[in-house]
């Protein structure tokens, strides 16, 4: 019985000490397994923490690389900038034949309708637009398209076929934003130079199309074309223009206009295709075909002087006491004349 009891109590020891050591052998691998985790997550954190900061950083430089002279420029034009659908009127003539009288009286042109497409840009809180002639002519139907993607019905003031500028019209019951328009007189080649508007009508999808160049040259003569159509003092850029953009604006580095953009030189006739030369009516010359448009209705050009002159002969000579008996002495002079701003006087 004492053997036994002994056993046992040998046995409860065992037991017992076993328990403490391998309760002992747990804490003692939880405590590194629960600090290592800790360790883990504070790490993860600082890591997180790291990239949200130069992502911010990276943001930052973006925003601020993209606030260039060109960004704001077409931020404060394209507002004004509009895109222009028009529904014109055409002349079908049957090929075969035609020069001949008979075969003209028995076929003559047939009417039809084909639709067309340029830009414009709006000089004006009430409305008034600017484009060429050429986008609107015999046009029986104009609509205009803003940035915001409303239309509006456009009417015609005033057009001038020769220097190919017209003048349009929209009412609202708000006023729209217009553009600035700049001084095309003072141009350095080289400058920065920014097209905007409506090529292959692709304005309908919301926004002005933006093409960016450099002034190339000034004063490109073009003379008189064999539609008629006279281009003086021409901009040329290489800024890309294509069929739509006739009519929108070409701005410099302020959001100003300086040209109108007009026509381009193809690689053929058929393609129309830009191959790095555009052309843009200066601003200047604009505004003053405008002014006459918006006052008169359209351009005179008459050679006006305000000047009239009769023959000198010796009578009036003798009368007015010159010893010259060969020219011309000047009759009267209008006011606001050419003559009168140049300082001429009767006599």
């Amino acid at each position: 019985m004492k053997r036994f009891l002994s056993y046992l109590l040998v046995c409860l020891v065992g037991a017992v000490a076993g328990i403490l050591v391998q309760s002992h052998f747990f804490q003692t691998r939880q405590t590194p397994f629960y600090f290592e985790n800790q360790r883990q997550t504070v790490n993860l954190s600082a890591d997180s923490t790291y990239s949200f900061q130069i992502r911010q950083i990276n943001v930052q430089q973006l925003t601020n690389s993209r606030q260039t002279v060109i960004t704001k420029a077409v931020k404060m034009a394209s507002p004004a900038v509009v895109g222009i659908n028009v529904l014109q009127v055409a002349y079908r003539t049957t090929p075969y034949f035609m020069d001949d009288p008979f075969f003209r009286h028995f076929f003559p042109e047939r009417q039809q309708y084909v639709k067309g497409l340029g830009s414009g840009f709006v000089i004006s809180p009430d409305g008034y637009i600017i484009t060429n002639e050429h986008v609107i002519h015999k046009a029986v139907k104009i609509m205009v398209t803003f940035p915001d993607g409303k239309k509006y019905d456009a009417r015609i003031v005033a057009s001038d076929y020769i220097s190919d500028i017209a003048l349009l019209k929209v009412d609202a019951d708000h006023p729209f934003q217009f553009i600035p328009l700049g001084n095309s007189d003072d141009l350095i080649i080289g400058e920065w130079a920014i097209a905007l508007g409506n090529p292959f009508g692709l304005f309908d999808m919301g926004q002005p199309s933006v093409s960016q160049g450099i002034i190339s040259a000034t004063d490109r003569d073009f003379g008189k074309q064999k539609d008629n159509r006279i281009y003086k003092d021409m901009i040329q850029t290489d800024a890309a223009i294509n069929s739509g953009n006739s009519g929108g604006p070409l701005v410099n580095s302020v959001g100003e206009v300086i040209g109108m953009n007009t026509f381009i030189f193809s690689g053929s006739a058929s393609s129309g295709t830009s191959i790095g030369l555009g052309f843009a009516i200066p601003i200047n010359r604009v505004k003053n075909i405008i002014t006459e448009l918006r006052k008169y209705g359209a351009v005179d050009r008459t050679f006006r002087t305000g000047l009239s002159v009769i023959n000198l002969t010796p009578a009036i000579a003798s009368y007015l006491g010159i010893k010259l008996t060969q020219g011309v002495i000047i009759a009267s002079v209008e006011s606001d004349s050419p003559a009168s701003e140049a300082g001429l006087q009767v006599g």
